[in-house]
């Protein structure tokens, strides 16, 4: 049995109902986080723009902007519903690990906008290892057993 099937069979055995409110709640605010980045696009630009960390091309710089949004939507949907939950926190780590590092963490102590950030970071990380729950589409269609 290798690790990734041990670690996604002991996820599926430890975990409580009450992390599947906080699950929901956290796709909600993925979804509406990739909604308000493509309502608003713009904004998202400045904000990569403006770190000066590499210079991007304009066209490679939307298509950054629109994975990132598409991203937050696509990935936000499958955690709050609770199907493919842990592939859907695989593609929004990078992102939230990118926006707390655009944020300044390492900047001023007192950086109020990334604190949303490193709380969405730990709720992945800890979906992504107990995986979707008992209250998900996941174990409503059978893919996951009980034990």
């Amino acid at each position: 049995m290798n690790v990734v099937h041990r670690i996604e069979t002991w996820g599926d055995s430890h975990h409580p109902r009450v992390l599947d409110i906080v699950r929901i709640a956290l796709g909600a605010f993925l979804l509406l986080k990739g909604i308000a980045f493509m309502q608003n696009t713009e904004y998202l630009k400045a904000i990569i723009v403006d770190q000066n960390v590499i210079n991007l091309s304009n066209g490679i710089l939307m298509a950054l902007v629109y994975y990132v949004a598409f991203a937050h939507m696509v990935g936000g949907v499958l955690i709050g519903v609770g199907i493919l939950t842990r592939f859907g926190c695989i593609i929004q780590i990078p992102i939230v690990v990118g926006a707390i590092f655009l944020s300044g963490i390492f900047e001023d102590a007192v950086n109020y906008m990334v604190w949303p950030s490193v709380a969405a970071l730990i709720a992945l990380v800890i979906f992504l290892i107990l995986g979707s729950g008992p209250w998900s589409l996941d174990r409503y269609l059978g893919g996951i057993t009980s034990k």
